[in-house]
């Protein structure tokens, strides 16, 4: 799989924020769907026909937090196998093993990653899901 196939769904509520990691990712030639708040993605992922290959998730939205958002994914089986990679100011141990526990894949603290090493870790994570679900 080629970048070109890559579809990630961003969902961060800090506006520039938002702005400025989907335009890195459009550069580097990956499809985004960019989300203002948690509510927005799920409705939107609910409602798509073609699903993204990952999400990258801010833990603490506007209207709901990482926990939440995990849930609201797991009860709904089209959506259970989508990779969520959260990207946090913000991580305790209880926090984190929690979030991991509902599924999602990494969880990153912002301060300790730049934009790209960002994109790399999601990269090399949706090429491990997809070769684990081919073979």
């Amino acid at each position: 799989m080629d970048n070109q196939d890559l579809k990630i769904m961003v969902v961060e509520d800090e506006p520039l924020l938002l702005e400025a990691i989907g335009k890195k990712l459009e550069r580097e030639g990956i499809t985004t769907i960019l989300c203002s708040d948690g509510k927005q993605a799920i409705d939107q992922l609910i409602q798509s026909n073609d699903l993204p290959d990952a999400v990258w998730l801010d833990y603490y939205l506007k209207d709901m937090d990482g926990l939440s958002f995990m849930s609201e994914i797991k009860q709904n089986s089209k959506l259970q196998s989508i990779p969520v990679i959260v990207v946090s100011n913000s991580a305790s141990t209880q926090k984190v093993n929690t979030m991991l526990a509902l599924g999602a894949k990494k969880y990153l603290l912002k301060a300790q990653y730049k934009l790209d090493d960002v994109i790399s870790i999601i990269r090399q994570l949706i090429a491990q899901v997809n070769t684990n679900n081919s073979g």
